[in-house]
């Protein structure tokens, strides 16, 4: 099969597409045709050497999400999923290739309507968001949310999924473009901020109150704002550190709103927790997505063999929803 492999430390330019044995579904796995797979900012630190493979997925093969067929089932895997079957989910490596292994409770099926292609740039990004609103970050119907970096894989999914559940919705980016775009998902509140200041235009847009959740996909950088813009008893998901890792913290703030501090990943989740949040996903947001109620949203399709100029894409911050590849 053809495979996107890793070889040395650096940007695109350690990336190749070569030859590397199909692989075998052993015991209850599945052995899945990939038709689509996407590009998340995991991989570029994988790359780069920053965010190794968790034990069990493929070293040197990155790949977060997929979307394709099941080809065949391991000896364990009869009754839990069909050859021929349409289906998508999440892995912890290893998805940009022609095939891939994976457990059957991590598939969910893809909507009749939905395009492998469309298919491809869902399952990382809705289930995080999902995930970091819901799970992690106990969104209610009717509450207000903000989104940093609205107009990213994961920004877009979370600015829909909060839309379907009838929030108000605030997001952040440092172009205004990208959140005029969002607009047409559902949100309501537009907030740009090159500077990095935030918080006085959340509080105005909320009566003073804040926001009940807030998706960070920011970081460090954003810690300070965030304090000032969480509502009492409201609740920061940690999901992404574009603006860095590391920050001082005002706990007086923290105590004072009785705010909670969340910090989450999928990746490196047991398998039991990733079949779980792949189960809520099928339940709650598939049927969203069958509707039409939500939708995924496509930056741009690259054959698998132009692997690295979607890894420069993915650099330039410059694209709106997901970078997809075509195996």
């Amino acid at each position: 099969m053809k495979a996107v492999v890793i070889k040395g430390k650096g940007g695109p330019e350690v990336l190749e597409v070569v030859d590397r044995p199909k692989p075998e579904p052993r015991g209850e796995q599945v052995l899945v045709r990939v038709r689509a797979c996407a590009v998340n900012r995991a991989d570029l630190l994988q790359a780069k050497g920053l965010y190794p493979a968790p034990a069990g997925a493929p070293a040197d093969i990155p790949g977060l999400e997929f979307a394709g067929e099941v080809e065949a089932l391991g000896p364990d895997a009869e009754g839990q999923a069909r050859v021929g079957d349409r289906v998508f989910g999440i892995v912890a490596g290893g998805a940009q290739a022609e095939y891939l292994t994976t457990h059957p409770r991590m598939l969910a099926k893809i909507p009749a309507g939905l395009e492998f292609d469309a298919a491809g740039a869902v399952p990382e990004a809705f289930l995080t968001a999902h995930d970091a609103l819901v799970t992690q970050g106990g969104l209610e119907p009717g509450e207000s949310v903000l989104i940093h970096a609205a107009g990213s894989g994961v920004g877009t999914a979370a600015v829909q999924i909060a839309r379907a559940m009838g929030c108000t919705v605030l997001g952040t980016s440092r172009t205004a473009e990208k959140l005029e775009r969002a607009r047409d998902l559902g949100l309501d509140v537009a907030i740009v901020n090159p500077s990095g200041t935030f918080a006085d235009e959340v509080k105005a847009q909320t009566g003073g109150e804040g926001a009940s959740v807030i998706l960070d996909l920011l970081g460090a950088g954003a810690l300070a704002e965030n304090l000032a813009s969480v509502a009492k008893r409201g609740r920061i998901v940690v999901v992404g550190l574009l603006a860095g890792a590391k920050a001082e913290i005002d706990l007086n703030a923290l105590l004072a709103k009785r705010a909670t501090l969340v910090g989450t990943t999928l990746r490196a989740r047991p398998l039991e927790e990733k079949i779980a949040a792949t189960r809520l996903f099928a339940a709650q947001v598939v049927p969203w997505l069958d509707r039409g109620t939500v939708k995924p949203v496509l930056d741009v399709v690259y054959p698998l063999e132009e692997v690295r100029k979607a890894h420069e894409r993915m650099a330039s911050n410059a694209g709106f929803g997901k970078i997809v590849l075509r195996p």
